[in-house]
C-alpha cells in the first residue's frame, strides 16, 4: 500500500507533538484519516490512509502481547490474569479467554519450546505447555526469583534470536541507587534493578547476567534484524519526572551486552549526557563509557511496548519501529499531577526512524486523537504493539477502553 503524505496545515498540526530537532516537512507524516468500527462516544481518531481500526476484545488491564509459533496470541495484565486468543490465517481472533490467573502481576510472558515463562514483579514462572491446553496455578512454579519491590514493578520477557530469556526492569524510582550490574559494587540483590538481564542457563542452576544497565524504566523489549546480519535488542526507556515537563526526554536505546545508559546518574539533554545531582553516589562507569540513545521521544511521553515494522509492510518506508505511548501523568509547565489534564502528553502510536551514525531519529505519528484535548480524557491508552503475520497491527489498552484492538492495512 503507498502511503500519501500529509501536506499544508495537517503536517503543519501534527508537527506540534514532535521535539525540536525532529523533521516536520510532508515528508515525515502519513496522512491521517478518520477510524471506522471504533466506540461510539469515542472522539475522532486519525490513522494512516486505508487503515481500519477495530475493538477485538474488552480485557482487564491487558499489558504485554506474545505471539507463539502456533498462532496463539497470549496477554498478560494487571488482573492476575493471563489471556489467550487463537490467530487465525486472515489475521482475526478467536475468543479471548482466561488462560490462566496468577498472583504477583503476570506483566509479560514467552512460551519457548514446551515451556511457557510469565513475568511477574518477584519471580520468573514457568509451567510445561502445549497449544490449546488448559492450565492452573497449580501448573507453574518459580524458576528463579527477580529483584523485585515497588515502584516500577513490570517485569518484560523477551525470547532473543538465540533462544536466551531476556527480561527488563526498572530501577524504584527517580534517584533510586540501584544498579543491575552491581554485584561487584556492593549492591544486594534486591538493588540490582535499571536495566536487562539475561537467563544464563548453563551449570547446575540458572542465574541472571547483566546485560545492559543504566536504564531507569525499560518496559518495551524489540529484537531487529542487523544490517550486516547481527540482531540488536532496542528497548523504550522512561525518563524521570522531577526535571520538569521538558526534560530529559524518553528514549530508545539499542541495549547491548554491557552497555550502560547512564540513569539515575546521568540524564541525555540536547545531544549530550549531563550529571543528576538527585543522587549523591558515583556513577558506576564513567560518563565516556554511556550509550548514546537511538530516538528520543517527546518527555513526559511514557513509551511502553515496540514492534519492529516488518521488511514488505506499507509502514515500512516511513518507519523502522512502531511505539506504544501510554501518556504520562505530567502536566504543562511544571511537570506535576496537579495541573490542567488535557496538557497532558496524549497517548498514541508513534512510528519512529531510528537514528544512524549519519541521520537523526524521526518521529511519525501513526494513530492520534485518543486523548480529548478540551477535557484531557483519554479513551485508549497503548500499552504494547506487535505485528501479525498478515501485516496487521495488534495494540493494547490497560486503562480507559482497556482491551485488544487491531489495525489493519488496506
Amino acid at each position: 500500500m503507498a502511503t500519501r503524505l500529509v501536506t499544508g496545515a495537517a503536517a503543519a498540526c501534527l508537527a506540534l507533538s514532535l521535539p525540536a530537532h525532529a523533521e516536520t516537512d510532508a515528508a515525515s507524516s502519513l496522512s491521517l484519516v478518520s477510524a471506522q468500527q471504533v466506540p461510539s462516544d469515542a472522539p475522532a481518531l486519525k490513522l494512516p490512509e486505508g487503515a481500519t481500526l477495530e475493538r477485538l476484545a474488552s480485557l482487564d488491564s491487558p499489558r504485554m502481547l506474545h505471539l507463539t509459533d502456533a498462532g496463539e496470541l497470549l496477554i498478560g495484565s494487571r488482573a492476575e490474569r493471563v489471556y489467550r486468543a487463537q490467530l487465525t490465517p486472515d489475521g482475526s481472533l478467536s475468543a479471548v479467554k482466561t488462560l490462566v490467573e496468577l498472583s504477583g502481576y503476570p506483566h509479560s510472558l514467552v512460551v519457548r519450546g514446551d515451556k511457557l515463562y510469565v513475568a511477574t514483579t518477584a519471580a520468573l514462572l514457568v509451567a510445561d505447555y502445549s497449544p490449546g491446553e488448559a492450565l492452573t496455578r497449580d501448573d507453574f512454579r518459580e524458576l528463579i526469583a527477580l529483584p523485585g519491590g515497588g515502584g516500577h514493578n513490570s517485569r518484560t520477557l523477551s525470547l532473543g534470536p538465540d533462544g536466551g530469556l531476556y527480561l527488563a526492569l526498572g530501577i524504584q524510582g527517580n534517584c533510586s541507587n540501584q544498579y543491575l550490574a552491581g554485584s561487584d559494587q556492593g549492591y544486594s540483590f534486591s538493588e540490582r534493578r535499571g536495566g536487562v538481564l539475561r537467563l544464563e542457563e548453563s551449570g547446575d542452576a540458572p542465574h541472571w547476567q547483566p546485560w545492559a544497565s543504566g536504564l531507569r524504566n525499560p518496559v518495551g523489549l524489540a529484537w531487529q534484524p542487523g544490517r550486516e546480519g547481527e540482531p540488536r535488542l532496542l528497548a523504550t526507556n522512561n525518563g524521570p519526572d522531577h526535571w520538569g515537563y521538558e526534560q530529559p526526554r524518553e528514549l530508545v536505546v539499542a541495549a547491548r551486552e554491557g552497555s550502560f545508559h547512564g540513569m539515575p546518574w546521568y540524564q541525555w539533554v540536547d545531544g549530550r549526557w549531563q550529571a543528576d545531582d538527585c543522587i549523591t553516589s558515583d556513577s558506576p562507569r564513567e560518563r565516556d563509557e554511556i550509550a548514546p540513545p537511538l530516538a528520543e521521544p517527546p518527555a513526559r511521553s511514557a513509551p511502553m511496548g515496540i514492534a519492529v515494522v516488518p521488511p514488505e509492510h506499507p509502514l515500512a518506508a516511513d518507519m523502522d519501529v512502531v511505539v506504544a505511548v501510554h501518556g504520562s501523568w505530567g502536566t504543562a509547565p511544571s511537570g506535576n499531577a496537579a495541573g490542567d489534564p488535557a496538557s497532558r502528553r496524549e497517548p498514541r502510536l508513534l512510528g519512529l526512524k531510528l537514528a544512524t551514525p549519519d541521520t537523526e531519529a524521526r518521529l511519525v505519528p501513526v494513530l492520534t486523537g485518543l486523548q480529548d484535548s478540551s477535557s484531557g480524557q483519554r479513551w485508549i491508552r497503548p500499552l504494547d504493539v506487535l505485528f501479525g503475520p498478515d501485516g496487521s497491527l495488534y495494540f493494547t489498552s490497560d486503562s480507559g477502553a482497556a482491551g485488544l484492538y487491531r489495525l489493519t492495512f488496506d
